[in-house]
Formats: C-alpha cells, sequence, structure tokens
C-alpha cells in the first residue's frame, strides 16, 4: 500500500500490459504520449483504421487559450495550462501553429451588454490582456467586417493550428516509445479479473492492469463494459464551409460569436493551409456517424457567413464538412477514477480538446498514479518531428535543398496544395503509415483543395499501392471518401511559433 492507502498494482503477467487505453482521437494519442515517457507496457486500442479520424479532424481548428471558459472548471485549468503546453511541443513536432489573435463580436445590445462579464471571466482565468473595443476600433482592425457590428472584445493569445499533425504527432512519439498501437481494434467486452482486466474483441483479447477510456464519442458505450455508465453522450453535429484561398485576406483575426449554450457558435477563422472556415453549426444528433451535411444547415451557414463578412457572398467554397462532438450532460469535462477499481473516464471533452489534449494527459497521469500504477520515468525518450504542413512555412517544393537532397520533392502531385511525390511516399513509409487516401489526405494535404482530388486522386492511390505492396483495386475499398476537413493558413504578419526540422 502508498501513503494514500491505495493498492499498488502487482507485478504484470507476463502475456500482459500495465494499462489500456481505448480511443485513439486527439486526446487518447496526448494520453499515450504522456504515458510512453514512463517504463510501462501500454497497449492502444482504435476501433477505425487510423489515428485522429473521427472527431479529432473535423472541428474548426482552433487554438484555444479557454479565456471564456467557467472559472474554476477543470476546463479551464487544463486549456490554460494546455495552451502553452502546445505552443512548446507544436514548435519542437513540426505542428504548425500561429498566433492570429481573436475578436469576439456583439452583433446585438444583449451581446454588447455581456461583454463586461466574459472580460471579467477571462481575467480569472488568468488572460488579463483581453480588451473591450468600439465599433470604430474594430472596423480599423477588419475592414470586411459587417457595419452592424456593435462592438467586441480582443483575445491577442488566440490561435489556429492543424487538426491533423496534432494528433499524428502525439501518436508518433507514443509508438517511438514503445507504445502498442492497435487499429480496427473495437473493445467490446471487459471482464474483471482479480488484478487486471481482460479486454476483448473481435479478434483479439489482452489484458492490463489498467485502462483509461478515452473513447469520444463511444465512450458511454465503453464504460457501459464495466458499470452502469455515469454520462451520456449527446452527439452533437457541426457543418462548416472551407472557401477558397483567394478568399484568405478578407479577415486578419478569428471572429468569433458571443458563445451560448449550444456551444461557441459559428465563427469565421484563417485556417493553417491558406483558406477561410466558417462554421460550426450545433444540431443534436441520433448516432455519431450523422457526419453528412445538410441543405438547410449550408444554407444558415452561408446566410450567417454574410451577416459577419459581406464580400463572402462573393467567394467560392472549397468544400463543405461535418464533425460530430461528443457533448453530453454535464457543463464540464468528465475526467474521473471514482468509478470501477484502476479504472480512468476521460468525457465529455468536447471541440477544446485539440487545445487542452496535453494536459489532458497529464491530469490523466497523475489519476494513475493516484490510483497505484508505478512511474518509473524513462531517461531519455524518443522524440517525434512531423513534415510541415501549414502554408506560412517551408514546403518541400519551395526548398531548394531538399529538391537537391531528393528530386521527388519537386515532383508535384497535388497542384491545388503543393504536395510533392515524395511527401505522399514519406506519408506511406511513415511510423503511422496511412492506409487509405483519407490517410494521406490528413499527412499531406493531398486531395484537399480546390479540384477535391479531381486531377491527383488517382495518382496518389497508385503511389499508396505501390508503398503498400497492393494493387490499386484492393485499395479503394479502404477509402470511402470521407468529407475534408478544415483547410487554412496563418497571415504572415502574425506571431508564428515555427516548428523544428
Amino acid at each position: 500500500m502508498d501513503s494514500d492507502g491505495a493498492a499498488e498494482y502487482p507485478p504484470r503477467p507476463g502475456h500482459g500490459f500495465d494499462v489500456a487505453i481505448i480511443g485513439a482521437g486527439v486526446v487518447g494519442a496526448a494520453i499515450a504520449r504522456q504515458l510512453s515517457h514512463y517504463e510501462l507496457k501500454v497497449i492502444w486500442l482504435e476501433a477505425g483504421e487510423d489515428v485522429g479520424a473521427g472527431t479529432s479532424k473535423a472541428n474548426t481548428a482552433i487554438w484555444h487559450t479557454g479565456f471564456d471558459a467557467t472559472p474554476g472548471s477543470l476546463e479551464a485549468r487544463l486549456l490554460r495550462r494546455g495552451h502553452g503546453l502546445l505552443a512548446a511541443f507544436g514548435a519542437r513536432a513540426g505542428i504548425p501553429l500561429e498566433t492570429t489573435g481573436a475578436l469576439l463580436v456583439a452583433w446585438t445590445d444583449e451581446q454588447l451588454g455581456s461583454l463586461p462579464g466574459i472580460r471579467d471571466r477571462a481575467r480569472q482565468n488568468g488572460y488579463p490582456d483581453v480588451e473591450r473595443i468600439d465599433p470604430i476600433a474594430l472596423r480599423a482592425l477588419e475592414p470586411n467586417l459587417s457595419d452592424n457590428a456593435k462592438g467586441a472584445l480582443v483575445i491577442p493569445q488566440e490561435g489556429i493550428l492543424c487538426p491533423f499533425t496534432t494528433p499524428l504527432a502525439l501518436a508518433t512519439e507514443a509508438v517511438l516509445n514503445g507504445v502498442d498501437l492497435r487499429i480496427l481494434h473495437p473493445v467490446t467486452q471487459v471482464t474483471p479479473l482479480p488484478s487486471t482486466y481482460r479486454v476483448s474483441g473481435p479478434g483479439f483479447e489482452i489484458e492490463a492492469g489498467y485502462i483509461v477510456n478515452a473513447a469520444g464519442l463511444g465512450a458511454d458505450t465503453v464504460e457501459s463494459l464495466f458499470c452502469v455508465p455515469r454520462l451520456e453522450v449527446r452527439p452533437r453535429r457541426g457543418e462548416l464551409i472551407v472557401y477558397d484561398k483567394a478568399a484568405r485576406d478578407l479577415i486578419r483575426h478569428i471572429l468569433l460569436p458571443v458563445p451560448s449554450s449550444m456551444g461557441k457558435g459559428v465563427l469565421v477563422a484563417p485556417t493553417v493551409f491558406g483558406n477561410l472556415l466558417l462554421g460550426p453549426t450545433a444540431e443534436p444528433v441520433e448516432t455519431p456517424d450523422a457526419t453528412q451535411t445538410t441543405t438547410a444547415g449550408i444554407g444558415y451557414l452561408r446566410h450567417r457567413g454574410q451577416q459577419i463578412v459581406p464580400r463572402l457572398a462573393d467567394e467560392e467554397v472549397t468544400a463543405l464538412f461535418a464533425g460530430v462532438r461528443a457533448a453530453t450532460q454535464f457543463p464540464d469535462y468528465q475526467i474521473r477514477s471514482d468509478g470501477p477499481p484502476r479504472y480512468v473516464l476521460v468525457g465529455g471533452i468536447r471541440s477544446t480538446g485539440l487545445s487542452s489534449s496535453l494536459a489532458i494527459g497529464e491530469h490523466v497521469r497523475d489519476l494513475l498514479d493516484g490510483l497505484g500504477c508505478r512511474l518509473a520515468p524513462k531517461p531519455k525518450p524518443e522524440e517525434a518531428v512531423m513534415p510541415i504542413l501549414g502554408e506560412a512555412f517551408l514546403r518541400p517544393h519551395r526548398d531548394v535543398s531538399a529538391i537537391e537532397a531528393d528530386p521527388d520533392c519537386g515532383r508535384i502531385v497535388c497542384h491545388c496544395e503543393g504536395v510533392t511525390r515524395a511527401e505522399i511516399l514519406r506519408a506511406c513509409g511513415s511510423t503511422i503509415p496511412a492506409r487509405s487516401l483519407d490517410g494521406v489526405r490528413r499527412r499531406t494535404r493531398a486531395l484537399l483543395g480546390r479540384c477535391q482530388g479531381f486531377y491527383c486522386a488517382a495518382q496518389v492511390l497508385e503511389l499508396l499501392a505501390v508503398a503498400a505492396g497492393r494493387d490499386v483495386a484492393s485499395l479503394t475499398g479502404l477509402d470511402e471518401r470521407p468529407s475534408p476537413a478544415p483547410l487554412g493558413r496563418l497571415r504572415t504578419e502574425s506571431t508564428r511559433v515555427s516548428p523544428r526540422g
């Protein structure tokens, strides 16, 4: 027994694991990466065919500070910690991050009256630099904003990041440090044993001393395998519109709405691939796989976007997509270790999980420590360095030294996004390799541009087949052509966090 009376985990069985993590979204990836820095035998189970291929890829890609979170909440604390952790990790690992700043814009007298309270909340959350500005100052900052804006708060530390590279960087570092990642491994049964759990699914069975449930939209289903679930996942769909790169210079900051009980509302934001993003909607849906866009949802977004930035009416649309968020009956994160023995629930994270993920990883580590899990730090964990996808950084097709070293860096396959043959082959042979067109898309930007893969998909598929040692026909069934995830770039005059490599 330790000093707190917690039972210390007994010696692991020869065929078992110390910890099993269920779910490979960005939160599961951050937990896996954190635990990989300790002398633990960790298995990581994902029902889908890739890391970060669900909710984590289909979001607004905002680097949140947590300025408007509820003071004293777990979400507020982890967002404040996570913002700085992500800045340091992103700069080292190659995640495009840029501090663009945000403007929280009031459009009605009621919203205008709420700004002082939001500013006070930001200060309670540790962000004293939030300032209120009048309509004249607001239009000086954003000349293309509608004249109907009544004022705003300036949040200088808000920014944007790549929603694809973030979970992949975390996951890559976890795998490099020995985490056993198993995709296409849905968990269907958990059996408590005297000192471990038996975890099983189609074609597999393992034992683990501790279980971390980071299953996102499936968190309540996974928890029901242990006990009566303490949270109810209520899927909420968010539809978004990606505008062409020609629209990028319409705005200089992230334009946020005054939040409501349904979420942060419809925003307009630059993104790291050079486009503008508009959305999301917030619609309760029956099932977690309801990721189709709707006429009503897109119509609402176009109308709302033109109210915010009237010139959006004249801009071309590159893509539409939708993501489903894991809303629950609770307003705060549900990260708890007070249920079944040696079990940690990580649920109700919602849209801010991308920004708080690294802090969530630390928090789960501490909960496992409190449950008696032995945490002996590794002397020097391996570090991951990812390919740079951000438009504001030097890409291979613009890098003379890279082309001299490898001519494939000068052979462009996807002309819309400037993706080269070298990048695609590297994605197919990476630590966690692309297995489908969607996997290539999220690792390289190929297929994300104006033509949506019309000109390059066949060539990308051929390269994927060669790398996988398979024929093209066998690969076409792997890819369901899911709706693209957000695109975007950061303005060159904003503060960059420069990735290494």
